[in-house]
């Protein structure tokens, strides 16, 4: 009886041993994305982007032996679809978190979602209506876009410009810069004559500069994130009107250059070190990041890195950070997150806080001008030479 027992004892060990191991349980993280349609210069970077950072951390074997699992939804820039996509994820996908949406009207639209399913949600936009009222689980990687238009104003000022005329397009993005202009514009001495809001999906805007040129403008602002923008600098120059033209940091992708061909030599702009990370001095915060990020990205993808693959770099990287440091409580991971100081990213140094969902600053803008079709620091001496 005996052995019959040792016999069985040796089996079962035998049978458990031969048991295929469990398989770690992986990290779901969503993305909701515009990877095709009129965002596509956002979404498209933004989910090559994820895709390679997700690689690696696999490669390297995860967060603390959890590897993490991409989900990505392409919205086409279609708030519904946002919206959908965002019940699913929550719902049955039950992700761990979520990066995007691309635009800021997709954003407003599903903050409301991830905050009644209790999951953090780090959107790739710009808008600061989608941190502002903060909300629970809601944060956002791109700088505000009240920033860019205080850094747009406070170069005006310098250049003693005091006239000018603001198109922007029908989006949340659009109505988002255009509200914070109207509002920054009279603190600067600033008057707007002319402002116009133009279709998103437009191919000729003849007739909006038209306006422009007829008010008598020092100067005009474009604000938008789609193809249209630069139709609004080719339209302009074709009709003559020779005004600087300023943008939105909406224009960080060199696509839009490209589209707007020589039209957009001299626009200037604010936006992140990312597009002029190899002229940064060696001892800047950002360098090192910025440089790598470049350099693994366009090794892998083989075109310009843009600042809006930058949002979804951040957005992902903070994740990872908070959950390296807190673990896999999705509550504890929140926490970690709101109160992350001096995490070096793409678009700045972020401190977030329980008052601040964004954790960036003035101080996250360069002004950055296209010369040669590239991007580079804009210069008051060079500007002058010209």
């Amino acid at each position: 009886m005996k052995h019959v027992r040792l016999l069985t004892i040796s089996v079962l060990i035998c049978l458990v041993s031969s048991l295929p191991a469990r398989a770690v349980e992986t990290i779901k993280v969503g993305a909701i994305l515009g990877m095709t349609g009129p965002a596509s210069f956002l979404g498209a970077p933004e989910a090559k982007t994820l895709e390679m950072l997700a690689d690696q951390i696999n490669k390297k074997g995860g967060i603390k032996g959890r590897k993490i699992e991409l989900i990505l939804k392409d919205t086409g820039a279609s708030p519904e679809k946002a919206i959908s996509f965002t019940k699913q994820l929550i719902e049955e996908d039950k992700v761990f978190a979520i990066i995007g949406p691309s635009t800021s009207g997709e954003s407003m639209k599903v903050k409301g979602i991830a905050e009644d399913g209790q999951t953090i949600l780090i959107s790739c936009a710009a808008a600061e209506a989608i941190v502002n009222p903060v909300g629970k689980y809601v944060f956002k990687s791109p700088q505000n876009d009240r920033f860019a238009a205080i850094k747009i104003f406070e170069q005006m000022k310098k250049m003693g410009i005091t006239k000018i005329g603001v198109v922007s397009s029908n989006t949340g993005f659009g109505k988002g810069g255009k509200e914070q202009l109207e509002k920054l514009a009279p603190e600067y001495g600033i008057q707007i004559v002319a402002n116009e809001v133009y279709d998103k999906d437009a191919t000729d805007l003849t007739a909006v500069v038209t306006k422009l040129k007829a008010a008598g403008i020092q100067a005009f602002v474009n604000w938008s994130i789609e193809p249209a923008q630069a139709i609004v600098i080719k339209n302009a120059r074709q009709i003559g009107l020779t005004v600087p033209i300023f943008q939105s940091h909406g224009f960080g992708n060199i696509g839009y250059v490209k589209a707007a061909g020589g039209a957009a030599e001299g626009v200037i702009f604010p936006a992140g070190r990312l597009l002029v990370a190899d002229s940064l001095p060696n001892n800047h915060p950002q360098k090192a990041l910025l440089v790598q990020y470049k350099k693994d990205y366009e090794a892998r993808y083989k075109e310009d890195v843009s600042t809006f693959g930058g949002h979804a770099y951040d957005a992902f990287m903070i994740l990872v950070k908070a959950i390296e440091t807190a673990g896999t409580d999705k509550e504890k991971v929140r926490t970690a997150i709101e109160n992350m100081k001096g995490f070096v990213g793409t678009a700045g140094v972020f401190n977030f806080s329980p008052k601040d969902h964004n954790g960036l600053d003035l101080s996250a803008f360069e002004l950055l001008t296209v010369k040669g079709g590239r991007f580079v620091v804009y210069s008051d001496k060079a500007a002058k030479k010209k």
